[in-house]
């Protein structure tokens, strides 16, 4: 059954769309923090050699080790933590200069779906939510209003646009910056791992360097405009960080 979230929704996303130490520089995770620090997630001993950018799917890059302590200091179920910092990991084979930490990912993703646990349901361990989790209609009541974009393939209304998934990412944003990060060959806007690396595709795209203050917050801005959203992604991101530091 399609279920659905309230959310206001600018450009991607519907608002309500690494150890666990600091990068070297990179925001301030303190109580005036204006940005969010770019924690990374340690690679997995087994994966060698191996990259994203060879076919490794992203989730096969993180440390198991490190998934299981940060999801359980952080309260981010674990096979979620697992799709934010894959995508962040990948992400950074492919653009060094993004600086996008993983704990920006999971701060967009509490805000956006709970990390996909928002009507009960959890992400499997095939990445993909138990429940199919939809957003309202973007009929201007409200809400941004976007028409029907896509003839209702991607979110099931051929009317209105609606956000989609654990990044609740609309149709036109979705069409434009789907990526495949699982291996199928199949980008999958209802699986975390493909839905983050989207989402981090965009946010470099938007942003440019997440590691600067103009950088992350432009990004975070083209995600969703609202300054209150901005707010929360920023205190959720740092939070997590810094729990992540703690546990390590």
């Amino acid at each position: 059954m399609r279920k659905t979230w309230g959310a206001v929704v600018s450009g991607v996303v519907a608002a309500v769309l690494l150890t666990g130490c600091a990068s070297g520089g990179a925001g301030s995770a303190g109580p005036g923090a204006t940005f969010a620090v770019s924690a990374d997630a340690p690679r997995a001993s087994d994966v060698g050699d191996r990259a994203f950018t060879d076919g490794t799917p992203s989730a096969e890059l993180v440390d198991s080790g490190w998934l299981d302590q940060v999801a359980a200091a952080t309260g981010i179920p674990r096979r979620a933590l697992q799709g934010y910092a894959g995508a962040a990991l990948a992400i950074s084979e492919q653009q060094p200069d993004c600086h996008l930490g993983w704990n920006t990912l999971a701060g967009i993703g509490w805000v956006e779906s709970h990390h996909g646990t928002i009507f009960g349901g959890d992400i499997q361990d095939d990445g993909v939510t138990s429940d199919l989790i939809i957003g309202v209609a973007l009929d201007g009541n409200g809400f941004q209003e976007i028409p029907d974009s896509d003839a209702g393939a991607v979110d099931g209304d051929t009317e209105w646009d609606r956000a989609v998934g654990p990044m609740q990412i609309v149709p036109t944003t979705w069409a434009a910056w789907a990526t495949e990060a699982n291996g199928d060959g199949v980008p999958d806007i209802h699986n975390i791992d493909d839905a983050s690396l989207s989402a981090a595709e965009y946010l470099c795209y938007s942003g440019g360097d997440l590691g600067t203050e103009d950088g992350w917050r432009t990004a975070i801005a083209a995600y969703n405009e609202s300054p209150a959203y901005l707010d929360e992604v920023l205190d959720y991101a740092n939070r997590y960080a810094d729990e992540a530091a703690d546990a390590g």
